[in-house]
């Protein structure tokens, strides 16, 4: 995979620029909001997509990560991120206005010609609106939203090979991407953990919360004509190809999706 584009506007927000910006974009420029459950490969999708688009990836959880390590405005935090690190520190969850104004205080990114891929954001209706009405400010729209489902059993099974390491956080799968030495990671040599929600029962009740807060954001996205529901059954690359395929008749004029490299189709997966 290519390097991942540098994201100094995200993480730093204001007035900051990114260093290497994506290239330029194929066609029109895609701006995505993906949705899925955890365990479904929504990250590596996002991954794919932001390097073969030409897009930056933007994380809401990679804000938060910058600030708490101090890389965020050179360790000076805006008022929205301030507060929002505050309501964490004491296990509050940070409500709908906060998330927004942080995401509101990085329109660069959200206008940057080489398109956006939104990961995280928004999780309710409440922010899908409130979302609308900040891109409407900016003068960008949407071009779609991937939603990816997979069958609860095979999330199950996913989550629960699923080993995080306690050092450093690298993510093992005991099946797609063991550690060369078991229950070590190959990083910094910490003891690699399964975590509690990662285990049936916990996954279970993780997705019947998600599914119920998610529903209405899906209607919200279907009836505005973004919606495309793709199964994330299947390697990597299959599950992109899929998403290129089910992508391709909803494109406005000028968008086009590129298929993977053949170089990369047959060394993946």
């Amino acid at each position: 995979m290519a390097n991942q584009h540098e994201r100094t506007a995200w993480l730093k927000g204001g007035d900051a620029q990114c260093l290497t910006p994506p290239g330029q974009p194929l066609g029109r420029p895609w701006r995505l909001v993906l949705l899925g459950a955890p365990g479904v490969g929504k990250g590596t999708q996002a991954e794919l997509l932001s390097e073969r688009l030409r897009a930056c990836h933007l994380s809401t959880g990679d804000i938060f990560r910058a600030a708490k390590s101090g890389c965020s405005n050179d360790g000076k935090l805006s008022p929205a991120l301030e507060r929002a690190l505050d309501l964490m520190r004491r296990g509050n969850l940070v409500p709908d206005d906060i998330v927004l104004a942080m995401v509101s205080e990085r329109g660069r990114c959200l206008r940057c010609g080489g398109g956006f891929i939104l990961d995280g954001f928004p999780r309710t209706v409440a922010q899908a609106e409130a979302t609308e009405g900040l891109l409407k400010r900016e003068q960008v729209q949407l071009t779609a939203v991937f939603n990816y489902e997979l069958p609860i059993d095979e999330i199950v099974s996913r989550l629960g090979a699923r080993r995080v390491c306690t050092g450093c956080k690298a993510v093992y799968h005991l099946v797609n991407r063991p550690p060369k030495a078991k229950g070590i990671c190959d990083h910094c040599g910490a003891k690699l953990e399964h975590r509690e929600d990662d285990r049936p029962e916990a996954i279970r009740v993780r997705m019947q919360s998600y599914q119920q807060s998610t529903m209405p954001l899906i209607d919200f996205y279907w009836q505005r004509g973004l919606l495309i529901t793709i199964e994330a059954s299947g390697t990597p690359e299959e599950i992109y190809e899929r998403t290129r395929q089910m992508a391709k008749g909803q494109l406005p004029p000028g968008q086009e999706f590129p298929a993977a490299p053949m170089a990369e189709k047959a060394g993946r997966g």
